[in-house]
């Protein structure tokens, strides 16, 4: 969950949705030393010290248990996007990575229980992220870059999916499972998943498995391309493996793991085949407009994805004198998709690549809690054909950090230190850029009343550029657009602040966060030229400053029944003038939950503002309001296996919306009414 803190001149405050949740708090809060309520606590992995949400420093967001089950879709970005200060980059039904504060891509590190998942998804919006919602145990969200254990260049923050590929005990009763199916209307969708862990002595296997069919996706009333997009389907197969040894003191396994998805690019543009630059501008032909052939699409291209990944994990309690614990993660990864047109591959993407990870925790040592590590990653990528924009290249990475911790009474102190090195090259050896930074945060959380903490993050962290931003130079028609890096790309330096304020006990409780990040040496994509809807991208630096909110309060009417506002609003532009593209707009929300016996249900309204503050080149996008809703029904089988029936619907008005934040807004519209069925039953 996130956080908030207000000062005279909290960066926050200059935001409509500032004053209405700061509103909301002053007029809901009870006395402090009413008997009330507690909210579960959570673990959050990703904390490296296994913290509570409550005692972070940094804005976190944990999804487990039933609401995981109802907020999973089909990519991680719709899964992630109703949480504040979250959204998705919507590339049609196949393709959506989170974006994270208006910021995405490298940026926006995603993980495999603490693992660098290798996929292509850093390097385009229309390239899956190579994770199956489904499958998932929890799903954590770090915003910011405070999360320095799991690299400086995620500036904009951590998603970590957490899953049981790798068994860590021993099941009770000598196995345990789930099995879970669902039909979903706006894309006559089908999937389904299962997973079981059994084992014996110090042995221990897990086998699961998930399947989704889905057709092109029905979009809200009034959309002038039809009622459907074309190509907008998804079909997505994943199977895992895993074998651990478990200890009284640890464990130590491995998982191999396979999927397979193939899903449609809509919007894709055959009719800038042939264009090219000339200096700092676009040429198509003749250049008068009349030579793009009025955007004949064709045939949709449809991507044919294999990633086959090992991962290795472990972990030893007590290894040694003075020492708490030693974790190990490692991951070795195959990844593939061919890009098909009219039954041929026109191009193909290969990214090889291997991380590793090691990290000590250490006993107090005069108060002082913490780890220390190291980590190292390698990735050889390759594209070749009609769309081999970026030249085949070789990335190294390294860096070692520190995290530490001291608590004096209600106060919680934390600090990290890291450093990193990074060398990216061309395969040809014809270039090769090395870079380097230190990247250091301060924070702290100070409980000051009982269930209520308030909480500060400083930080400044350092990201070198990717391989895409040094040296891509092609026409991209999946994004509409003609991208050229450059090689003198000096790392980024951004420094941020969060304030936050957090209440987590009680009939009222919320939390909500304001924050500030300037990045020195911003990287972006300028816009040079544009024709005819193609854009010439040119990487480039300048500086920028990212200002926001976001956060919930929720009150408690009666014990069955309580009531959410929660809401977000980022702001983001060149200090030198001008604003970045593809920024959400300011989003509002008011949820109804409920719950009876069995029952459980949640009904909400959410409302997302007109985002008409563009950059150049870039139009306004219309806001809208969605409706959702969602029942379930919990049970138990006669051998006393529980089990749950849900219903949940999206867009109930099916209202036609579009998502600022993707490349393919207009040819890819949001879903429109869609009404999903499942049943789950654990075992």
């Amino acid at each position: 969950m996130n956080s908030f803190a207000s000062s005279p001149r909290a960066p926050g405050a200059r935001h409509p949705l500032a004053w209405a949740v700061l509103l909301s708090l002053a007029g809901a809060a009870p006395a402090w030393a009413q008997a009330e309520a507690s909210l579960p606590e959570v673990t959050v992995s990703s904390s490296g010290l296994q913290l509570g949400a409550s005692e972070m420093t940094q804005p976190v967001s944990v999804l487990e248990g039933d609401e995981l089950v109802r907020r999973r879709e089909a990519t991680l970005g719709e899964t992630l996007e109703g949480e504040p200060g979250i959204t998705g980059s919507h590339f049609g039904a196949g393709a959506s990575r989170p974006v994270i504060r208006g910021m995405d891509g490298a940026r926006v590190r995603v993980l495999s229980d603490g693992s660098q998942l290798q996929d292509a998804s850093t390097v385009s919006p229309d390239h899956a992220v190579a994770a199956e919602p489904l499958l998932a145990t929890q799903v954590e969200v770090l915003r910011g870059p405070s999360a320095l254990a799991y690299g400086a260049g995620a500036v904009g923050g951590v998603v970590n999916v957490l899953d049981g590929k790798v068994p860590t005990a021993i099941p009770q009763k000598g196995y345990e499972g789930s099995a879970e199916l669902r039909a979903g209307s706006a894309a006559r969708e089908t999937a389904g998943a299962v997973a079981l862990t059994g084992g014996a002595g110090n042995v221990a296997v897990h086998v699961e498995a998930a399947g989704r069919d889905a057709g092109d996706y029905r979009v809200g009333s009034g959309w002038a391309g039809g009622s459907r997009v074309p190509g907008s389907f998804n079909r997505t197969d994943t199977g895992s493996v895993g074998l651990s040894w478990v200890g009284s003191r640890g464990y130590l396994g491995m998982a191999l793991t396979r999927q397979n998805a193939k899903y449609g690019l809509p919007g894709h543009d055959h009719g800038f085949e042939g264009c090219h630059t000339h200096g700092d501008h676009l040429h198509c032909g003749s250049h008068d407009g009349h030579d793009h052939d009025d955007h004949d699409h064709g045939d949709v291209p449809v991507v044919d994805l294999r990633s086959e990944r090992m991962d290795v994990r472990g972990e030893l309690r007590d290894p040694f004198a003075g020492f708490a614990a030693l974790r190990l993660r490692a991951g070795v990864t195959d990844y593939r998709h061919d890009e098909v047109e009219d039954g041929a591959v026109s191009t193909a993407f290969r990214n090889k690549a291997h991380d590793l990870r090691v990290e000590l925790q250490h006993a107090p040592v005069a108060g002082l809690r913490g780890m220390f590590g190291v980590q190292t990653a390698q990735r050889r990528f390759s594209a070749v054909g009609e769309e081999a924009y970026v030249l085949p290249t070789l990335t190294r990475q390294w860096g070692v950090f520190v995290l530490e911790e001291y608590r004096i009474g209600n106060l919680r102190l934390e600090g990290a230190l890291r450093h990193d090195r990074q060398t990216a090259e061309l395969e040809d050896g014809t270039d090769r850029r090395r870079h380097g930074g230190t990247s250091a945060s301060l924070g702290a959380v100070w409980r000051f009343a009982p269930g209520y903490a308030a909480g500060i993050s400083l930080t400044r962290a350092s990201r070198a550029p990717t391989a895409e931003e040094l040296y891509a130079r092609g026409l991209h028609m999946a994004t509409s657009t003609y991208e050229r890096g450059d090689a003198g790309l000096r790392a980024e330096s951004s420094r941020n602040i969060d304030l936050s304020l957090r209440k987590t006990s009680g009939d009222t409780t919320f939390d909500v966060t304001v924050f500030r990040n300037r990045i020195r040496d911003y990287i972006y994509g300028r816009t040079l030229d544009e024709h005819d809807g193609l854009q010439l991208l040119q990487y480039a630096q300048a500086d920028a400053t990212f200002t926001g909110i976001e956060g919930r309060v929720r009150q408690r009417i009666t014990p069955r029944l309580g009531v959410t506002l929660f809401g977000d609003s980022v702001r983001a532009r060149l200090d030198g003038g001008g604003l970045l593209p593809r920024i959400a707009p300011m989003r509002a929300g008011l949820r109804l939950d409920a719950n009876w016996q069995a029952w459980e249900g949640q009904v909400e309204w959410v409302q997302v503002a007109r985002q008409d503050r563009v950059a150049q080149f870039e139009t306004a996008t219309p806001g809208y309001g969605m409706l959702n809703m969602g029942v379930a029904y919990n049970g138990r089988t006669g051998g006393g296996m529980p089990w749950q029936l849900y219903l949940k619907a999206r867009n109930l008005t099916g209202r036609l919306a579009y998502a600022h934040t993707s490349f393919i807004k207009d040819a890819a519209p949001l879903a429109g009414r869609n009404v999903t069925l499942g049943v789950r039953v654990s075992f």
